[in-house]
């Protein structure tokens, strides 16, 4: 079993372990602890390199401490992956090793579900380490959280733009995986038409929408795109080609470069910030660590609406693109922290 840090002068830690007995190959990364321990899901994909996996979980990680600051809640950012196909090498024992791996870090990091990973995954690693999220009793898989916030953030950002609601705006959501078919189900309930894409073309079954390739996805004819795959898909070749009102999806990382805020922003749509738009899960996390009840959590899920209002409000204001506006937000209040 090997281990070693990687120097990162942007991360408090970033580990790397390899376990042959179990065919562990896993990145951990801590970006900021200024306000709690860091949190943030294990995603298990098979990555072309360690390099592609190493730059996934510093952005990724990164991101859940923007993501923590500006959904109000007391933890850093942090993220886990393993390099490994979930559906061929997912084992017991790989799980296992993976929550020794958390388990070392004396809870400094707290992990969760991700991409190629499940509740029953978690609660897996769970056997080995307490220090994971999302397995607590009487509480839903936090996806659905998850979902709820993207659909808060959707519905504020179209009624900012129309003074109207979800019901007769079309959505195409790209991605129909955990958030994606929960997403689906709360707009299809509002009266929203879909347009639904994935790799996987079983994975839009059951659900009632015209289906699209996911070459096609991002310039279908609608009023909102809703991003719910992977990261890197609002890009200086792919925005131009949006005719979306609205940008507002569950994926992380959704630009691909930090220009591309900018480039949303000149062709006059509306962006949320992925991190506040996805925010939803994590804040679960937080209240299922915590012993707090339903009821609090969907009046923290709905508060993402007036946060979002705040952002599109100053951005208005200083000319500054949404993305822009929220990083400064949650740098004010990690800052505020380190006081």
């Amino acid at each position: 079993m090997n281990t070693f840090d990687h120097p990162d002068t942007d991360h408090e830690l970033v580990q790397w372990r390899h376990d042959p007995a179990t065919g562990l190959n896993a990145f951990i990364a801590i970006h900021d602890r200024s306000l709690g321990p860091a949190i943030g899901g294990c995603r298990i994909l098979p990555y072309s390199s360690r390099e592609a996996a190493l730059q996934d979980v510093l952005r990724l990680s990164r991101g859940m401490t923007f993501k923590c600051a500006i959904a109000g809640i007391p933890y850093g950012g942090g993220k886990a992956v393993i390099i490994a196909e979930p559906s061929r090498d997912k084992t017991t024992a790989l799980l296992h090793a993976m929550g020794r791996f958390v388990d070392d870090l004396n809870g400094k990091y707290i992990t969760s579900f991700d991409s190629g990973t499940t509740l029953a995954d978690v609660r897996t690693i769970g056997e080995v380490t307490p220090h994971v999220g999302g397995i607590a009793d009487g509480f839903d898989n936090a996806s659905q959280s998850t979902a709820e916030g993207v659909f808060t953030c959707m519905a504020a950002g179209w009624r900012h733009l129309t003074g109207a609601d979800l019901a007769g705006a079309s959505v195409a959501i790209q991605g129909m995986g955990q958030v994606g078919r929960r997403l689906a189900a709360l707009l299809y309930q509002a009266g929203a038409r879909l347009i639904l894409s994935d790799v996987d073309p079983l994975a839009c079954d059951g659900i009632d929408g015209e289906i699209v390739a996911p070459e096609r996805i991002h310039n279908a004819d609608v009023d909102i795109f809703a991003p719910c795959a992977l990261g890197g898909v609002l890009s200086r070749e792919t925005i131009p080609e949006i005719s979306a009102r609205l940008i507002c999806g569950g994926a992380n990382n959704q630009l691909a470069a930090t220009g591309d805020a900018e480039r949303i922003r000149d062709r006059g749509i509306l962006y949320c910030p992925d991190y506040l738009a996805n925010a939803g899960g994590i804040i679960e996390l937080h209240y299922q660590r915590g012993g707090g009840d339903r009821a609090a959590l969907h009046r923290h899920l709905a508060s993402l609406a007036d946060t979002l209002q705040h952002v599109i409000d100053e951005a208005q204001e200083s000319g500054a693109t949404t993305a822009a506006v929220a990083d400064a937000i949650a740098m004010r209040r990690i800052g505020a922290a380190r006081l």
